[in-house]
């Protein structure tokens, strides 16, 4: 097999002088740009080590109308690989890391610890992931899981009809705030704790308020359990179809936009969660208009949500793009969603990683103020000639910078690293 090698770190700097300078002809600085985008944290998803397995002794996701696919070798079985398998990844993405939980990777220690429901779930069967996060000194975030559950086969939750069914996971969602809280508390930034859920009908349904009125009365019941505002960020996540919910799902991104903005919540937009042909770029401003924050999950959907690696894509660029134009890094909140069972857990990691931190330094090193100038002159003609001239800025150099002064491989390097973690590591499991 090829062995990688890139470049030496004196190409690097050649390289970067040069571009430094053509960007500083346009207005930009390119060391600032490196600076905020290393700066920028990325929330990375837990579930791509495991194709959403999780700790709870299942064989993978059931239900929810989510599906991952492929049986790649050397997925992680417990918390210490998953906990190892991202450390190692970590050490291949430059910048500033959080790592994404779900309720299901709770480990409680001691009899019965498998017996333990979801909606008995405390803070103390996430004492191994604190203890990890304050040592590594890795923020996490959080998630409750409303699928791949018996209770959640009827393909309701929150929403469901069966009051029993709905008090359950009541009962999860505000143990989820608990666990949340505290992991905030415990790493000094808060938690974001971010509620999806897959109600909805795989025909047509003729009631379709009924199952709305449900999940919203539902959700005020979560929330209005008091929090330290410090420790948790709250947010709700909208989906257009699932596997199973094709006519109908309860939580639209009407219905969240509706809620965020009259609650005064965060707004999560999904990447794979809209149409195929639609973007979420041009939703942005207006979110923001109406709601306090959002939280962006990047991830690619093939046809419908497939949740596949995050890639740099036009539409991954523009949504960056628009994060940084509308100044808006304070109030939205960055992280990946996707899993991918057919290749290598850690590589995609990587690549998922790498692309988007790409994406927002591209993104930072834009020279807005001219495009700005430009329209508000009437110019249009100009706008679009410099948008077309940006296309070919000497970005790479800049990015091969960051990576380089960050401590991580440059270019295509971090591809021997990981096949060696393969070899030693994935392929013994």
């Amino acid at each position: 097999m090829k062995v990688y090698a890139y470049g030496n770190k004196e190409q690097v700097h050649a390289a970067y002088e040069l571009a430094k300078a053509a960007y500083a002809k346009l207005g930009t600085d390119t060391d600032a740009a490196i600076q905020t985008a290393v700066d920028i944290p990325l929330s990375i998803q837990c579930w791509q080590g495991d194709d959403v397995t999780g700790f709870e002794g299942g064989e993978g996701i059931s239900g929810g109308g989510i599906l991952a696919t492929g049986n790649y070798p050397g997925r992680a079985r417990n918390g210490e690989e998953l906990r190892g398998d991202a450390e190692f990844a970590f050490s291949l993405i430059p910048g500033k890391k959080r790592f994404n939980l779900h309720s299901f990777y709770a480990e409680p220690s001691g009899t019965g610890a498998q017996s333990v429901t979801r909606d008995q779930l405390e803070p103390e069967h996430f004492k191994n992931w604190m203890a990890w996060s304050k040592e590594k000194a890795i923020p996490l975030d959080f998630n409750p899981s409303f699928f791949s559950h018996p209770k959640a086969d009827s393909g309701y939750t929150l929403a469901s009809a069966d009051p029993q069914i709905r008090e359950f996971w009541i009962r999860h969602g505000k143990a989820s705030r608990r666990i949340a809280s505290a992991l905030g508390a415990n790493q000094g930034s808060p938690a974001v704790n971010n509620i999806w859920v897959p109600d909805g009908s795989k025909d047509l349904p003729a009631d379709r308020m009924s199952p709305r009125l449900r999940l919203r009365d539902a959700l005020d019941e979560i929330l209005a359990v008091k929090t330290e505002p410090r420790s948790i960020t709250d947010a709700v996540e909208s989906k257009l179809f699932g596997i199973g919910s094709e006519a109908f799902v309860a939580g639209s991104h009407e219905f969240y936009l509706g809620y965020a903005s009259v609650r005064q919540i965060r707004l999560c937009l999904d990447m794979g969660h809209f149409h195929p042909t639609e973007t979420i770029a041009d939703k942005i401003s207006s979110a923001l208009l109406f709601t306090p924050g959002l939280l962006i999950h990047f991830s690619r959907g093939l046809r419908w949500d497939s949740d596949h690696v995050a890639l740099y894509s036009d539409d991954q660029r523009d949504v960056c793009r628009e994060i940084i134009r509308q100044k808006a890094l304070s109030r939205v909140d960055i992280a990946l969603d996707y899993f991918d069972a057919s290749i290598n857990r850690i590589a995609a990691w990587v690549i998922g990683s790498r692309s988007l931190r790409k994406s927002l330094l591209e993104a930072l090193l834009e020279p807005t103020a001219l495009l700005i100038e430009a329209e508000k002159n009437g110019k249009n003609h100009e706008r679009l000639a410099l948008m077309e001239e940006f296309k070919t800025l000497p970005f790479s150099a800049v990015w091969d910078k960051l990576c380089l002064d960050a401590g991580v491989p440059v270019g295509v390097d971090w591809i021997n690293p990981a096949r060696d973690y393969e070899a030693r590591v994935l392929s013994k499991r």
